[in-house]
């Protein structure tokens, strides 16, 4: 075999996505890997120059010339291009000069897509946040419950031994205070009790959310329904599914309801089903998405790392409750609520592995 026919082999079956180029800068090589992540079949690539490939917002086209020029390698790191298809992915890569008989006669540009591995660090950073923030919550309500329960016995008793029945108007509020407080405090460590996993459909849980939205806007926000009918049966608790779903649903409400454009407010519930998808550090067979979609303004950036954390929210009267009841109750089914917003599209997406494992909290 001829060495230029080896080194095609042994770069045929590589991971790594390796391209080519001639010293006119044009493609002459595209393995298996580059095929797959440029979305295009290799024998269209040869011939084109690295614009026809995809575009990023650094010329590529003018950094390969100098690479070629100077016999320089360099590094892009988390660059995202835009593929001819319209996707953008993310990716580092590395060009290197090819020196024959001391001459340049090509550049090899190898790419590492990293858009699967940065949503698993994303994930793990959520689910991280999330585990922390419920550890907090426990601390602070055993820390706040207590005095609490000390100073609604004491007006109790303080109410008892008032000579003037009107005076016990003060106490009565001391009371209805505690019992606020704990109220509170409760609302934000969410489902005070493990989910009751059973086998269920996921889109009775979703109609019924979608019934219950509709109530509740009285015919103001337009809902959509984008079913996929061959997901199967999963195992998990519907009452606290519902309540999760809800709240996203409650939110994508409020969102669109605020919203100054003047596209009529429309939110679009869809359920799917995705395969050997990575959540956290886990690897799941089969999970079920359950999309709720709005045209409202979008999150403002400001928000977008803390937006699950509790008493965080962007509305004025808003308790910053929601997001992270509905997080909770989905990491409790082993699962994660991702969102992408943009203005005129949010989308929340509810995780949730089809599998039950015993290990729940």
């Amino acid at each position: 075999m001829p060495p230029e026919r080896r080194h095609h082999h042994i770069l045929d079956n590589l991971t790594t996505a390796v391209l080519m180029f001639d010293t006119a800068l044009r493609v002459n090589y595209v393995n298996p890997a580059a095929e797959a992540l440029l979305a295009v079949s290799g024998a269209r690539l040869l011939g084109h120059t690295v614009e026809d490939l995809f575009t990023e917002a650094e010329a590529t086209g003018a950094r390969l010339s100098e690479a070629a020029v100077g016999e320089t390698s360099y590094t892009k790191r988390e660059t995202s291009i835009r593929l001819n298809n319209g996707e953008t992915i993310t990716v580092d890569y590395v060009v290197t000069p090819v020196i024959n008989n001391e001459r340049i006669s090509g550049l090899i540009m190898e790419l590492q897509p990293l858009d699967r591995l940065l949503r698993i660090s994303r994930e793990e950073g959520l689910l991280s946040s999330q585990q922390n923030t419920q550890a907090l919550l426990r601390g602070l309500a055993h820390e706040v419950k207590n005095p609490l329960g000390g100073l609604r016995g004491a007006a109790q008793l303080l109410a008892r031994e008032l000579p003037d029945t009107e005076l016990q108007e003060y106490t009565n509020i001391i009371i209805e205070e505690a019992d606020r407080l704990r109220t509170l405090v409760d609302t934000m460590l969410g489902p005070n009790r493990a989910p009751k996993f059973s086998e269920l459909n996921i889109h009775e849980v979703v109609e019924r959310v979608r019934y219950l939205g509709e109530a509740e806007c009285q015919g103001k926000v337009q809902f959509c329904r984008d079913y996929d009918p061959s997901i199967p049966m999963l195992s998990g608790d519907s009452e606290q599914l519902i309540q999760a779903c809800l709240n996203i649903v409650r939110n994508a409400v409020q969102a669109v309801s605020n919203n100054p454009a003047s596209a009529p407010p429309k939110i679009i519930i869809r359920t799917r089903t995705r395969r050997q998808l990575t959540l956290g550090t886990r690897r799941h067979r089969l999970v079920c998405a359950v999309s709720v979609t709005d045209n409202g303004p979008g999150v403002a950036p400001d928000m977008v790392e803390s937006l699950f954390f509790p008493m965080v929210s962007g509305r004025p009267n808003g308790s910053g409750l929601g997001l992270s009841i509905a997080q909770s109750i989905i990491n409790r089914h082993h699962g994660l609520i991702e969102f992408n917003s943009e203005p005129g599209n949010t989308e929340f997406t509810l995780l949730i592995p089809m599998e039950h494992t015993d290990d729940t909290d």
